[in-house]
């Protein structure tokens, strides 16, 4: 089963198809983000205007790549023909930009008389884990998803079988870093990879421990970050370590703060495989320690390769897949307050 998935929901268009939800056939990605970085952080209007700039050139590659492989030169009537289904990012995310994805996705519902499956944008990254890859993963599962936007911690029982085990309180992860980053002075637009960048060249970080770790010791999952990035803002302001040293040891603050969780919740859920997903799975730190922590109680991870970490159709088509409800067109609707169990 061949499926065209669309995703608008932030500062991303993207398009992809996608073979029996693990198999990209292929995938196209158009960004705003130029504009942002002019204005230090996403304008939602602006992304909205670029998502409707965008959304045909985007979903006439998609179809002529798509012909392409084929080797024909009628690539509407051959999408037409080949595609079984189409899945569309319903939310979360920004509501404008990701009306436009949806509406689109309706149009061609209509056009080309396919079924179309509404997806969850957090589900779908952790969906990234079966793209392409070398073995799937186990149930019971347990999923990290660490985000811009979002930090939570999952448990599947298996395909559409999600229970919430907890989140952050407040900031994001991924907004924690691209802050930090900020307060550091190394970007005013998605600085994360910037301050990861720095602490690598950290040779001794003479600050370790000098951060809070939050909620570490707490029985239960849930995270916050708002008061790490504030201790961060006042160790600057002392002027006692260099930016490397600060940059590693928050780095490593939120690290063990994931890292301790997520095996946490492993072992006490008996997991057989535990999932990153999302932008900050990214990051090379959280790739490797949560890798061999898990190795160490015997629990598989799976860890998407870093194309399929940020924003894109390929997980969308994935996820929609694995939890193949169509829905009646009326039914679907761009929700941007969606959480993670909300809808799949």
């Amino acid at each position: 089963m061949k499926i065209l998935a669309l995703e608008t929901s932030c500062d991303e268009t993207a398009a992809a198809i996608v073979e029996d939800g693990v198999k990209e056939v292929c995938s196209v990605v158009a960004s705003s983000r130029e504009f942002h970085e002019e204005t230090g952080g996403i304008v939602p209007e602006v992304a909205a205007r670029k998502q409707v700039e965008f959304i045909i050139p985007v979903l006439d590659n998609i179809v002529k790549k798509f012909s392409d492989k084929a080797d024909t030169n009628t690539s509407i009537d051959y999408a037409r023909e080949n595609i079984d289904m189409l899945a569309v990012t319903v939310g979360p995310g920004l509501i404008g930009s990701l009306l436009v994805g949806v509406e689109a996705a309706k149009a061609l519902s209509l056009a080309w008389e396919k079924s179309l499956i509404p997806v969850n944008h957090l589900v779908g990254h952790i969906y990234a884990n079966w793209v392409d890859a070398e073995d799937l993963p186990e149930f019971p599962s347990l999923a990290l998803v660490v985000s811009g936007g979002h930090t939570d911690l999952v448990l599947m029982g298996g395909h559409g079988d999600l229970i919430y085990l907890g989140g952050t309180l407040d900031d994001a992860v991924g907004e924690a870093f691209d802050k930090t980053a900020r307060l550091l002075g190394l970007s005013k637009y998605l600085g994360g990879p910037e301050l990861s960048r720095l602490a690598s060249t950290c040779k001794d970080n003479k600050a370790i421990g000098v951060l809070p770790r939050p909620l570490l010791d707490s029985d239960k999952y849930d995270l916050s970050f708002s008061g790490l990035k504030t201790a961060v803002k006042r160790l600057i302001e002392k002027d006692i370590y260099p930016p490397d040293v600060i940059a590693c040891e928050f780095e490593n603050a939120v690290v063990d703060v994931l890292v301790s969780k997520s095996i946490k919740a492993a072992k006490e859920y008996k997991v057989k495989s535990l999932l990153l997903g999302g932008g900050v799975s990214a990051n090379l730190q959280l790739r490797t320690r949560i890798k061999n922590e898990a190795a160490n109680i015997g629990v598989k991870t799976h860890i998407p390769p870093l194309h399929l970490c940020t924003d894109n159709a390929v997980y969308i088509a994935s996820a929609a897949y694995f939890n193949n409800h169509p829905r009646n067109l009326s039914e679907i609707d761009a929700d941007s307050s969606l959480g993670i169990i909300d809808i799949v």
